[in-house]
């Protein structure tokens, strides 16, 4: 089962449950996508259904795009991501794909790209110890032995200082709360990756057993 929906990440606030529970949760814009295009084995060599969130003014796309999104009989669009399987086949092109694909209560896997923190040290980049903390040392913060006695060089995946976040990131196992049709919006426990205003990919968790598409989504 492949499912999945695009969105933008507002913002994170807190909600209460039945028995009193505060739950922390992330509020993600899901305006409903539009299929692009249908993948198949035969044509493109792999089964996957392309999506489009949020429209853009056609000014800012080029002919390529517009001639694109003209086969779906929509606008350009901001973000377009695929969602790979065949299972979102049952969409046709140019139909609305919303939050009700999922259901409340379903656990869910959500992309996102992690902010940026520039450069950093390989205490905060990787979780490095450090040297002692006493006057006497001259050595607190430092990468520590490079590894590289007789070959005069460093070898390569050796963990050093760099640049830290903007990577895409996934979170795993995160519990739909609440979806709400009528303002286009779902409410997910915990947090996601990304900044304020930044775009995701929500898709059914693959380490959880996920019911199918709900058939009130076609419609």
């Amino acid at each position: 089962m492949a499912k999945g929906i695009l969105g933008k990440k507002i913002g994170m606030t807190q909600i209460f449950s039945t028995d009193g529970e505060l739950i922390p949760v992330t509020v993600v814009d899901v305006t409903p996508n539009v299929v692009l295009q249908k993948k198949t084995v035969e044509t493109d060599g792999y089964e996957a259904v392309q999506l489009g969130y949020l429209d853009k003014p056609t000014r800012l796309a080029n002919k390529p795009e517009i001639g694109h999104v003209s086969k779906a009989d929509t606008n350009p669009k901001r973000f377009i991501k695929e969602i790979a399987g065949n299972d979102m086949h049952v969409f046709e092109v140019g139909q609305e794909v919303k939050a009700n694909i999922f259901a409340e209560g379903e656990i869910v896997d959500v992309t996102g790209t992690s902010k940026g923190k520039g450069y950093q040290g390989v205490i905060k980049r990787y979780n490095f110890g450090r040297g002692p903390s006493a006057h006497g040392s001259g050595y607190h913060r430092g990468i520590g032995s490079m590894g590289a006695v007789d070959a005069a060089k460093i070898f390569k995946g050796r963990k050093m200082p760099g640049r830290m976040g903007g990577e895409r990131v996934t979170v795993q196992n995160l519990k739909v709360e609440k979806i709400d049709l009528e303002k286009n919006v779902m409410l997910i426990r915990g947090n996601v990756p990304g900044a304020k205003n930044s775009y995701v990919i929500i898709s059914n968790a693959v380490k959880a057993k996920n019911p199918a598409i709900n058939p009130e989504a076609l419609n």
